[in-house]
């Protein structure tokens, strides 16, 4: 088929899109910017590729799917509709695309990134859709000769009631996206206790009040307490998290933190559920070398190391606040500086107290303007909620020569030559501390 993707730069479409070419379909797609990732799907899929959209790309296709950011004035959507072209959201998509997979898929509130990558890692003989990009396989698709598939499962919109999961991961769950269940709390719960009933296993974390409490056949809760001996260390000079789980003996793993030997636990004790042997698990463990945007070392030089980290929600960013003070403390830095884009008005101001407890431990924080992904401005006073901070409100900021660079009003106000410096957040502040802007 000749499928067009609106919106294809985004992480979870593209990956849908990569999937579908290497099944052999003939894809295109459009969104509002060129980015690294349309560049990928037009020199490595050979997508046409429409920047912006424009009514004209959908002519000739066979089914056009959207992502969840599209609007119906947008005007390819329109034109699709005139044409009487199929038009499916991505969620209703993955109905078509996973319906007669082997599906392991993975959800929660955080992690599921990670712990879809970390699957992966050990399971290398499978297909892979996920959310973020593998370091590993350099994508956030891997395409196998077979119909078994580690895949990203999103609760946002309850698309992960349509991935068809065989094998389901929950890492957690903690109602946010509530927008989209109309602020009902039965409405959310529900969803992930219809998502975990889906499945043939289930592998979740028992620490978490909601997943210790459902009440399911077969569920395999697993809690932290069941991994011990946490240890941090440098492998090749990269960060490690070790750790033993059960009487299975001892992991290595890459990155730092808890939540990271939990996100790989509840992996391991996936694969074991599916099979696999122990000891090829342990070792296919050693291939995870993290993914983008997750503490991300974008720069590593003796005197400074810069990480790059979607973090967004309070959460993920408190858990990363440690594993970064574990990490200075490796690296014998004395300073740990934190430059924050919020993302969405909607969540930093539902959030707001929560964000600023997260951020604890940092020297100084720098905070740029929120990156509002489309949702209406609120007037949000965040330096008054962030004055007991060493803090700077900057406009954007510049990674260059080994050094980072505050701008406000075209002045530089601020730069950081030395210590750990990270960059939280999930619009465009990963290509500046990049240097890509």
């Amino acid at each position: 088929m000749k499928i067009h993707f609106i919106g294809i730069g985004g992480i979870g479409l593209s990956a849908l899109a990569k999937f579908l070419s290497n099944d052999g379909h003939i894809i295109s797609g459009s969104d509002i910017r060129q980015s690294e990732i349309t560049d990928d799907l037009a020199t490595n899929y050979g997508a046409k590729i429409t920047i912006p959209h424009h009514k004209d790309a959908v002519e000739g296709v066979d089914r056009v799917i959207y992502s969840a950011a599209v609007r119906k004035n947008n005007p390819e959507y329109i034109s699709a509709k005139a044409l009487g072209i199929e038009l499916l959201s991505r969620k209703d998509s993955l109905i078509s695309i996973l319906g007669d997979k082997e599906v392991y898929a993975v959800g929660g509130a955080h992690g599921k990134s990670t712990t879809s990558a970390i699957l992966a890692s050990i399971l290398p003989h499978t297909n892979a859709l996920i959310g973020a990009i593998s370091k590993e396989f350099g994508s956030n698709v891997r395409n196998c000769e077979n119909d078994k598939v580690v895949f990203e499962a999103d609760e946002s919109d309850e698309s992960f009631l349509n991935s068809n999961p065989h094998l389901a991961i929950v890492t957690n769950v903690e109602p946010e996206h509530m927008e989209y269940y109309e602020y009902d709390e039965d409405r959310f719960y529900g969803a992930y206790t219809n998502f975990l009933t889906l499945a043939k296993t289930r592998v979740v974390n028992a620490e978490d009040e909601f997943l210790s409490n459902t009440q399911l056949d077969s569920i395999k809760l697993y809690p932290s307490r069941d991994i011990k001996n946490i240890r941090y260390v440098l492998i090749d000079g990269e960060p490690h998290t070790r750790f033993e789980l059960l009487d299975f003996g001892k992991f290595d793993l890459f990155g730092l933190g808890e939540h990271i030997a939990l996100d790989a636990s509840l992996a391991i004790l996936a694969a074991l559920e599916l099979g696999e042997d122990i000891e090829a698990i342990r070792t296919n463990l050693l291939r995870y070398k993290g993914i983008k945007k997750r503490f991300d070392i974008v720069l590593n030089e003796e005197k400074i190391v810069v990480i790059d980290d979607y973090g967004h929600h309070p959460t993920e960013i408190k858990a990363t606040m440690q594993s970064l003070q574990e990490y200075a403390t490796l690296r014998d830095f004395k300073k740990l500086s934190v430059i924050w884009q919020p993302h969405k008005y909607s969540r930093t101001m539902d959030n707001l107290s929560a964000f600023v407890e997260c951020f604890d431990g940092a020297d100084e924080l720098v905070i740029l303007p929120i990156w509002s992904a489309g949702e209406l401005e609120i007037d949000i006073d965040l330096k008054g909620a962030f004055s007991r901070y060493k803090l700077t409100m900057a406009d954007h900021v510049i990674q260059e020569d080994g050094v980072v660079k505050a701008y406000k009003d075209g002045h530089i106000i601020k730069s950081f030559s030395d210590g750990l410096v990270t960059a939280f957040g999930a619009g465009d502040i990963t290509y500046q501390i990049r240097g890509e802007v």
